[in-house]
């Protein structure tokens, strides 16, 4: 999860527009969405989850041992992105009941992390009145269901909620995360996510000694496809708990290839907004159940993970 991620991470949505043989496009955050209504239970608001009026104050980069870095307030309460909103120009979609729900975090009082640009902090002025934090132009907000810090229950939620940012490279953000987490974080595993690694290439193929050939990333970690997914339209059915384990592949220059035709290397923008390379549109992963280049422990995990040949196609030796 730019995450408030390693690598190129983001915290601004934008169009992709996709020159394969995919032949669509993936629309980036459009202005005007249908605002949430969200039912209520007056127990979910039980917790200590600060206020509309509670300042952010100094906002905290952390590294949650699951998703990577977050953004946390003062107090260490996780900041999340609804992806229902826009952030060019900032708007925000959750209004009434949600924003009971999803506490919007007031623009007064808060401080950038160090090392990191005043100026990528800003605010909006919502329907109620209240002015809104907003992050490189992306709204935040508190989730009520987070009863003490550190936690992040709002992660996912609906498919539409989350404390992990969309991947385009913000100046002055990159390096402190990189650094937070440890040399990259990426999706949480706690390994560098960046796809190129030493003398390989973004994507290679090697010869497995029983699955033939099959395709490796750049650190020369195994590269698999799950069966619930889709080419067209590309869709990913690995959200949410699976994530813990398998880790979209980062995207690259679809010339850093070996024994690949480049024509396959196609981008992906994930429910998320986070991005992820495909080949042949399939969304391809890696398995943190993989220690080193060359294990294929990932193959065959509940009859719907398999690494990929050349051409995109499932091997299943």
């Amino acid at each position: 999860m730019v995450s408030w991620r390693t690598g190129a991470v983001a915290l601004t949505a934008v169009a992709i527009v996709f020159t394969s043989a995919c032949g669509g496009s993936e629309g980036g955050q459009a202005v005007g969405r249908a605002k949430e209504t969200v039912a209520v239970n007056p127990e979910d608001l039980a917790g200590n989850v600060p206020g509309l009026d509670a300042p952010a104050g100094q906002l905290t980069l952390a590294n949650d041992p699951n998703l990577g870095p977050i953004v946390t307030d003062a107090t260490g309460f996780t900041l999340y992105r609804f992806t229902n909103d826009s952030a060019r120009p900032s708007a925000s979609a959750c209004v009434g009941d949600c924003a009971k729900l999803w506490p919007p975090v007031p623009a007064a009082g808060v401080t950038v992390p160090a090392g990191l640009e005043a100026g990528l902090l800003g605010s909006l002025k919502r329907p109620d009145g209240i002015d809104q934090l907003t992050v490189a132009g992306i709204p935040v907000y508190r989730y009520a269901k987070d009863t003490k810090p550190g936690q992040v229950n709002g992660q996912g939620v609906g498919g539409t909620w989350f404390a992990t940012l969309p991947e385009e490279g913000v100046p002055g953000l990159e390096g402190v995360l990189d650094a937070i987490s440890g040399g990259g974080a990426g999706n949480g595993s706690g390994a560098d996510e960046s796809a190129g690694s030493g003398d390989l290439p973004g994507m290679s193929t090697v010869k497995h000694p029983e699955l033939g050939e099959i395709l490796v990333d750049g650190k020369g970690r195994t590269l698999y496809r799950f069966t619930k997914d889709t080419d067209w339209p590309m869709t990913t059915a690995c959200t949410g708990d699976c994530l813990q384990k398998w880790k979209p592949a980062a995207l690259i220059d679809k010339n850093d290839v070996r024994g690949i035709d480049p024509k396959l290397v196609i981008p992906f923008k994930r429910p998320d907004g986070t991005k992820q390379q495909t080949i042949d549109c399939w969304p391809l992963y890696w398995f943190t159940g993989d220690k080193k280049p060359g294990d294929v422990n990932g193959q065959g995990v509940g009859g719907t993970w398999f690494a990929v040949a050349p051409d995109g196609k499932l091997v299943k030796k």
